[in-house]
């Protein structure tokens, strides 16, 4: 009996899309089931940067920091619209690290990960420099280094963009529901969330990549035992007005040895975050709590000379992040390196099931299940993202302003900030969805927030979004600012375009 798909993925996070596009663009063929919309849980909760993890050495997890450091340059190439340098500024807080082991830890953060293009470390005088200004006067010695900024969500959708493209079959607001080992072959059974409909499909190889939910999965559909692999633990987010006007982020040291970060955010903010507490229950419905906000407020108002108050945040959001459990004590100890796990025999339909991981070393866990996956049905082609542009990346990584300055020239009608916003978010592609325009009118509605008819449809067409929430958190980041008239007619007229397909 053959098989509808070599292998079949649960889960549309970034692991589950990773590897839908490894494996498809190695020749197999592949099916992935999301049950909401792509990085719609951890894949779009995260602090949305490509970094090593520097807090990780003081745990000795050097291999998961060299995994990952060596990953920012590559990941970087393949999407320099959506990925792009930042530098960290670490003030030297007194009571807490000595100046010296900041400075080792910085050495070998700067070393072990093939630093290329990214600037080296750099010890700064707070007192004089620029970056010294919103923070209290008694931070008077800082260091700066290079990690790198991502649009998190579009990562996911772009990787699953790519894997479609090159055969993949994705299919979101689809739940599977069953996944039963027959014949050497799972049958898995999945329902439209939206219409019902029930489908059986069969693969010869099935994946668990079901973040948060991966031990629902096994305790679910597939009628496992083996329930208990992951620790849910939440991070959450706080964005306040802009709080200093450079390019510069902070990475600030807390008395309970966690850090957080202050990071500038789509222009006219700062997000600050993240947490780290044991959560319970469903992942679907984490949100932050007032002892968060507090927490986070506090931790920055330790730095900056103007407090961050409670009443200053403008939005929040929050991750649940399924780490491996490794038996930590604590939260903020528990492992962030990946683990993946087999059950069943190679001739008795396996299952690959992926347990935490960093939205860093995605591309690497993907090569990683793909190793096993060739052990279990042979291999078809090499292994090939690493040096592969996402879509929309066919562009240096010193080539964005050059992008920027074509379609402004191509599209002027278009303004600066508008502009700026579509080719962070589109790359090259955005020739595809601008077309032939040549007036605003030519777009359409103007649904407001620079969000146009044109851009709407080509998220429904191309990238399987569905409702407003869907384009304006996760498709865009246009939701901060946009009021609830502006959901309710978004959601209206995508509705109304449903019903006419």
């Amino acid at each position: 009996m053959s098989a509808d798909f070599d292998v079949f993925i649960i889960g549309g996070g970034i692991n589950g899309c990773g590897i839908a596009r490894d494996a498809v663009g190695r020749g197999y063929s592949v099916g992935l089931c999301e049950m909401s919309d792509l990085a719609s849980g951890t894949s779009s909760g995260s602090t949305k940067l490509i970094h090593g993890g520097l807090r990780y050495l003081e745990h000795y997890e050097f291999r998961l920091v060299q995994k990952a450091l060596s990953e920012r340059e590559v990941l970087w190439a393949n999407a320099p619209h959506i990925i792009w340098p930042l530098r960290f500024v670490l003030p030297h807080h007194r009571g807490l690290r000595p100046a010296w082991l900041l400075r080792l830890g910085l050495y070998i953060y700067d070393y072990i990960g093939g630093r290329k293009k990214l600037p080296a470390t750099k010890t700064i005088d707070l007192a004089t420099n620029l970056v010294g200004k919103p923070l209290k006067p008694l931070f008077s010695k800082g260091f700066e280094y290079s990690d790198c900024w991502v649009n998190d969500s579009r990562l996911v959708v772009l990787n699953a963009l790519d894997a479609a493209h090159r055969g993949a079959r994705i299919e979101t607001r689809t739940k599977c529901v069953s996944a039963v080992r027959k014949d050497k072959i799972w049958h898995v059974t999945t329902e439209d969330m939206q219409t019902g409909l029930v489908t059986v499909r069969t693969a010869n190889l099935l994946i668990n990549a079901a973040g948060p939910w991966v031990d629902d999965v096994l305790v679910g559909p597939v009628k496992s035992s083996n329930s208990k692999n992951v620790r849910l633990v939440q991070g959450s987010h706080i964005v306040v007005p802009r709080i200093f006007d450079h390019d510069r982020c902070y990475i600030f040291q807390n008395s309970d040895d966690r850090i957080i970060f202050a990071i500038p955010y789509e222009h006219k903010y700062t997000l600050i975050g993240t947490t780290d507490q044991d959560y319970v229950g469903d992942a679907g419905d984490v949100a932050i709590t007032p002892e968060e906000i507090t927490y986070l407020c506090a931790a920055a108002s330790e730095y900056f000379e103007k407090p961050v108050c409670d009443e200053d945040v403008v939005w929040t959001y929050s991750g649940v992040r399924p780490l491996f459990d490794d038996g930590a004590s604590m939260a903020q100890e528990a492992t962030r390196d990946y683990v993946l796990r087999q059950d069943g025999r190679t001739d008795d339909a396996p299952l690959l099931n992926v347990f935490g991981g960093k939205i860093t070393t995605y591309r690497v866990l993907a090569e990683a299940v793909l190793e096993m996956v060739e052990a279990n049905l042979s291999a078809r082609g090499p292994a090939w993202t690493k040096q592969a542009s996402l879509p929309g990346g066919d562009f240096s990584v010193e080539g964005f302003t050059g992008l920027l300055a074509d379609v402004q020239k191509k599209y002027p009608f278009l303004d600066a900030e508008q502009a700026e916003r579509m080719v962070r978010a589109y790359g090259t592609l955005i020739y595809d969805l601008l077309a032939d325009s040549s007036t605003y009118s030519d777009l359409g509605i103007d649904f407001g927030q620079g969000l146009s008819e044109r851009e709407v449809s080509y998220l429904m067409e191309k990238e399987w979004a569905r409702s407003a929430e869907d384009v304006l958190w996760r498709r865009t980041k246009l939701g901060i600012e946009a009021d609830d008239a502006l959901f309710d007619e978004l959601n209206d007229w995508m509705s109304a375009q449903k019903s006419d397909q």
